[in-house]
């Protein structure tokens, strides 16, 4: 082999390899790391307007019995101004005693206006009704199933009222460090924890990093906000996708050319996952929606030289078209020892890139603790979870086949909120495996049968 054929093919091997996340992983990395060192020199005092404005707080609720009273508490107990809160409770079809909830806390905070409204099936629906009905400046949207940092409100309407600019901003997302604790030790809290990890450098060093570029995939469903203006002349939000959140946040970069940005002190606190087929189904549901999307909006602007200028098609190819190739050099190890590679240069090679994501990992990592300096109970529990970060690839790449799969079963089947789930997979996969082997077994019986036939007895 000569010496520009080894190079050639080297380079191809490592640029497979390497490249990629290179691009992905460790550039984006970096740069949140360069985004905090700018904004701690550059750090300015918060600007706060003298006389804050009215905002109505929107919460969908669905069968929500259990998360919606200390929802509501974590509204009241925020240093807003509680008599320029208006709440709208919709109810989405639910069948148990979120009502009853909602009315106890009317008498339990008889100084926060709360109003209940009953809407059609479907969240985008929910949604709908609850901004028409909407007064004040702005239009605050957080789950049921979550609580409100104390200072949460007014860090997302100084961000608002800083820059008259901005039209639509996203909060942070975390899961709750003390529920992550009551899980028993050993695997269920590991899994937390990783959890706690991912959602902590994606929205606290990742989104930030976006913001700054103007970059932000999706608003976050669970906790995002509105400029009342600016939302009122949007299409609303949308009754045929299941990414309703993703949905808006494209009709405001295309269709308004509206900026999204991030508050990363404006923080909301989600329950950690109940198990891996929770985890499964939810992240399916948001593969299926980001294709669902992409589609009504980027169909016709599906072209590899914007990859660099769209942040959208970057995330779009890297996500779904990227992940055929991908998957393919997952599962090749071995078939690459057949075309002449040694499996120590393989070995070198997954363990070269195993480090770029931990070195990813660890420049977020620092990231984060420097984007929590205002909230040091947090920042002390998030800078424990040290030793979680080498783990993060592997949680990564769980989660990549989990999406890649939710790529499958989108192809040819119909929008649903719910789909099936690990367990139901696990049971049709072994359902399909067995009648294979009942046909395979039925097949070879019939061509024994056929050998085993005696002419010369048959007619006896």
């Amino acid at each position: 082999m000569g010496i520009a054929e080894k190079l050639l093919n080297s380079f191809v091997f490592w640029a497979a390899w390497i490249i990629i996340p290179l691009i992905m992983e460790i550039v984006p990395s970096v740069g949140s790391f360069i985004v905090l060192i700018k904004k701690l020199i550059l750090s300015r005092k918060e600007v706060k307007p003298i006389i804050y404005p009215d905002i109505s707080v929107i919460i969908p609720v669905y069968n929500s019995e259990a998360t919606l009273g200390a929802c509501i508490k974590s509204i009241y107990d925020c240093d807003y101004p509680n008599e320029k809160i208006r709440i709208f409770l919709v109810d989405n079809q639910g069948k148990d005693n979120s009502f009853q909830v909602f009315k106890e806390c009317q008498e339990k905070y008889d100084d926060l206006l709360m109003q209940w409204l009953n809407a059609q099936q479907g969240k985008s629906r929910a949604l709908n009704l609850a901004l028409y009905n909407s007064q004040g400046k702005y239009i605050i949207h957080i789950d049921s199933d979550g609580v409100l940092e104390k200072s949460s409100l007014t860090h997302l309407v100084n961000k608002f009222e800083a820059d008259l600019s901005i039209n639509c901003v996203t909060g942070a997302v975390l899961t709750e460090p003390r529920l992550v604790e009551e899980y028993p030790a050993g695997l269920p809290r590991f899994l937390r924890k990783l959890e706690f990890m991912e959602y902590a450098q994606a929205f606290l060093a990742g989104r930030n990093y976006a913001s700054e570029l103007n970059n932000i995939y999706t608003l976050s469903g669970a906790y995002s906000a509105f400029r009342k203006s600016a939302i009122l002349k949007s299409r609303m939000y949308n009754t045929d996708t299941i990414c309703e959140d993703t949905q808006i946040t494209f009709q405001m970069r295309y269709l308004q050319g509206e900026r999204v940005r991030l508050a990363e002190k404006s923080l909301f606190f989600v329950d950690p996952i109940e198990d891996m087929n929770k985890l499964y189904t939810q992240r399916q549901r948001w593969q299926r929606g980001s294709l669902e999307v992409s589609n009504l909006f980027l169909c016709d602007k599906m072209k590899v030289g914007k990859m660099l200028t769209d942040v959208n098609i970057r995330t779009l190819m890297y996500d779904h078209t990227f992940a055929f190739p991908r998957m393919i050099w997952y599962l090749a190890l071995i078939c690459l020892m057949c075309i002449g590679y040694s499996g120590k240069t393989i070995l070198m090679a997954t363990g070269v890139l195993f480090g770029f994501y931990i070195v990813s990992g660890m420049f977020y990592y620092f990231s984060v603790i420097g984007f929590l300096r205002d909230f040091k109970e947090l920042q002390r529990y998030y800078a424990k979870q040290w030793w979680v970060v080498p783990f993060l690839p592997l949680f990564n790449l769980l989660v990549f086949f989990i999406r890649f799969a939710g790529v499958i079963n989108s192809i040819n089947t119909d929008s649903v909120w719910k789909t099936r789930n690990l367990t139901d997979e696990k049971k049709a996969f072994l359902g399909e495996i067995k009648k294979d082997i009942r046909r395979f077994i039925d097949r070879v019986g019939k061509i024994r049968s056929a050998v085993n036939n005696d002419p010369a007895t048959e007619g006896r």
